[in-house]
């Protein structure tokens, strides 16, 4: 494992450890070079002498590589160094996916749209290129802190795809596409599925799909119908549902053609929620859900985590087509697959060669069985083939793992080669043991960063020991990273109460500490620290106590919502005036753009301060309306308020356009809301079209401590007519 401080090609700085996965851990690093801060996902131990393995994952780390989208994780470099092989991606400061549907319980369908539309551009420009991600799910999205979401491990997923079924499955089975979970062929209709699944869970808090282990997920995507998300949730967008079931159809053939569809089809439905996108005609078989029961081949297939299928096993069915055919299918018609059959000229003489060659067959078997039954009755009967030894005859079997593949040697007689259960989940590690005719016994659980809860971490009997059938072995389990990311939390959007139980909930002692604020409600918290703790340690929750005791101090009302704005000023003993909507191209619908008062000033009690909404964005504009527009590209140093100089890792800014009107009164406009900026050194200031007051052609972006509305740096920008 690489400590902070260590350096990668005398150019990474290794600064902190982030995160692991089943076959890589990932860093947080400076290149000194470019003078940036990076992510270095570093191969295990186990993977990093694999020939073969380190081969394919740096060709797909390459291809990857290739990929420059918006919405996808940037690959730098791939690198191999001693016994280093490692990628340099992007550093993305966020959440994944899944930890903001975990904190939010599910999406609005606006929100949900949103989001899928972002990471349905990323899977189009991957697609384009020909890079198939294969593991689409909400933990391989990445939500910035300016609301962009990225899509990671593009590629990535290909160098794992020799592992056996028992490898993929683990923490992506729920997402995993029925031709996958069979075995077959996958192409970009497969992370189509994933797609569904993802969206699906987006929109309802859920997977479609629970079991008690991976197995039985697995055959649910193969034989059960996709339960339509509005049976959780009934005032969902019924446009959005329509596009779920679509991606999410058992046969590829009657999911979306391509990704691009899908977006299309998610813009219209962003536009008109209730529109019913897939009218079918009178008459039309209602194709979601359909299923085909699946063989019993390909039962014992999944259960043994094999990925060698028959081809009939993964041939669909073919249909008559109807005169009606849905949209993708008019699109891109349906290629025929599969093997060329030919027909000979005389069926009959046909029929009977294939007859004969039957039962020369079954009667060639039929010799060989009853040879192979003598031959084992007599070599029991006289030990001809023992040679003397006593040692027991056995059969070597290649077991694949999530973390290694292991030769295991499975014996005939009553003794058997321990094999190794590290990395698998409990109830997969329990089969696998019971399969080898062993008993599994919890003994214990641990902290671990190197594996995810509920994974075994540690055996009491070391792999490849010579072991009795049916001993007894005993496990340790994960129980997870003991470290807590507080940012995840969103603790500042809690009440102090409710940010207190859940520190408790997570194991963490909360110091909850009273100040004034005059941008917080009394009783929410303003900000917490450290940013991330272990079990146990304590955390200090700074709450609000509501504006300083001085009766008529206006509070800072920009970027609030209403509701939070009335508070702030019952609190200062001051009254909400006018409240007007206007559209604004810059500050989020639903927060205040301006108050008729500036923060701080001091006013007769019983005052009425007025104060303006952002409304919806004007879809139109009429020709003969005039405005100002300016534009700013900057970066602002906060090496005064963050490091060692100031004692502390934080600072919360907003950034604010600040003008004169005609009148001599300051006119201040949010550009962004109040951020809690952690750690870095400076802080963007960039803004390509900024809207000026009418008749206005100069101002001050002012960057501003959000806590005591101290201007940190001003920078003068001019305004040009247009319209």
């Amino acid at each position: 494992m690489l400590t902070p401080g260590t350096y990668l090609q005398n150019r990474y700085e290794i600064l902190e450890r982030i995160g692991s996965g089943g076959m890589s851990v990932v860093y947080k690093a400076r290149c000194h070079t470019l003078d940036r801060l990076v992510a270095i996902k570093v191969l295990k131990e186990e993977f990093a002498f694999d020939e073969n393995f380190v081969s394919k994952f740096k060709m797909e780390a390459q291809s990857a590589a290739r990929l420059s989208h918006p919405n996808i994780v940037s690959v730098y470099d791939v690198v191999d160094e001693d016994v280093y092989h490692y990628i340099v991606m992007e550093l993305i400061e966020g959440i994944t996916l899944k930890n903001y549907i975990e904190n939010k319980g599910y999406l609005e369908s606006k929100e949900a749209i949103g989001i899928a539309l972002q990471v349905g551009q990323g899977i189009a420009a991957a697609h384009e290129q020909h890079i198939i991600h294969r593991d689409i799910k909400p933990q391989n999205m990445i939500i910035s802190r300016d609301g962009k979401v990225k899509v990671a491990d593009f590629g990535i997923a290909r160098a794992v795809s020799s592992q056996t079924m028992n490898a993929t499955a683990v923490g992506s089975v729920h997402y995993i596409s029925p031709e996958q979970a069979r075995g077959g062929y996958c192409d970009e209709r497969s992370d189509i599925y994933s797609f569904g699944i993802t969206m699906y869970e987006m929109v309802t808090g859920r997977v479609p799909f629970e079991g008690d282990n991976t197995v039985t997920v697995a055959l649910a995507h193969l034989e059960e119908p996709v339960t339509p998300p509005s049976q959780y949730v009934p005032d969902m967008s019924r446009a959005m549902e329509q596009i779920i079931l679509k991606c999410t159809q058992k046969r590829p053939d009657r999911r979306y053609a391509c990704v691009t569809d899908v977006i299309e089809d998610l813009r219209a439905a962003l536009m008109d929620p209730d529109a019913d996108i897939y009218a079918r005609k009178d008459g039309e078989e209602d194709e979601f859900g359909k299923t085909r029961p699946i063989t019993r081949d390909e039962l014992n297939s999944i259960q043994e985590g094999r990925k060698s299928y028959p081809e009939e096993a993964l041939e669909e069915p073919e249909e008559e087509q109807s005169g009606h055919q849905d949209r993708n299918r008019a699109r891109e018609p349906r290629k025929k697959e599969g093997r060329i059959h030919t027909r000979k000229k005389n069926e009959g003489d046909d029929v009977s060669t294939q007859f004969e060659r039957i039962i020369t067959a079954f009667g060639i078997v039929a010799a060989i069985i009853i040879v192979a039954v003598v031959l084992f009755v007599f070599s029991r009967l006289t030990g001809i083939f023992r040679q003397g030894s006593n040692k027991p005859t056995t059969e070597t079997v290649a077991m694949t793992t999530e973390d290694s593949t292991t030769v295991v040697d499975i014996s005939t007689e009553d003794q058997i080669n321990m094999p190794s259960v590290l990395g698998l989940p409990q109830d997969m590690a329990r089969e696998k043991l019971k399969e080898s005719s062993l008993v599994m016994e919890v003994t214990g659980s641990e902290y671990s960063d190197n594996y995810t809860e509920g994974q075994v971490m540690g055996q009491d009997i070391l792999a490849g020991t010579v072991v009795k059938k049916w001993s007894t072995v005993g496990v340790t389990i994960s129980k997870g990273s003991d470290k807590v990311d507080l940012n995840a939390l969103n603790l500042t959007q809690m009440t102090g109460e409710d940010a207190r139980l859940l520190l408790e909930q997570k194991g963490l002692v909360a110091d909850v500490r009273e100040e004034n604020s005059d941008t917080v409600i009394k009783g929410n918290v303003i900000r917490f620290s450290p940013q991330v703790v272990k079990v146990g340690e304590s955390v200090s929750l700074y709450v609000s106590k509501g504006s300083q005791n001085v009766e008529g101090r206006v509070p800072n009302l920009q970027g609030q919502t209403p509701t939070s704005a009335d508070a702030l000023l019952a609190g200062a003993g001051l009254l909400t005036g006018n409240v007007t909507v206007e559209a604004s191209d810059t500050v989020e619908e639903g927060l205040i753009i301006s108050q008729s008062e500036l923060p701080g000033t001091i006013l007769p009690p019983g005052t009425a301060v007025d104060y303006v909404v952002s409304g919806e964005p004007a879809q139109t504009q009429a020709a003969d309306e005039r405005y100002y527009i300016g534009s700013i590209d900057e970066a602002c140093s906060l090496s005064n308020y963050i490091g060692p100089a100031s004692q502390t890792s934080s600072v919360r800014v907003l950034i604010r356009l600040n003008q004169t009107n005609d009148e001599g009164a300051s006119v201040y406009t949010t550009l962004m809301s109040p951020r809690l900026v952690v750690g870095a050194q400076t802080v963007p200031v960039v803004f390509p079209r900024i809207k000026g007051a009418y008749g206005v052609d100069s101002g001050m972006v002012e960057v501003v401590d959000a806590d005591n509305l101290t201007v940190i740096k001003s920078y003068p920008v001019a305004f040009f007519p247009v319209g």
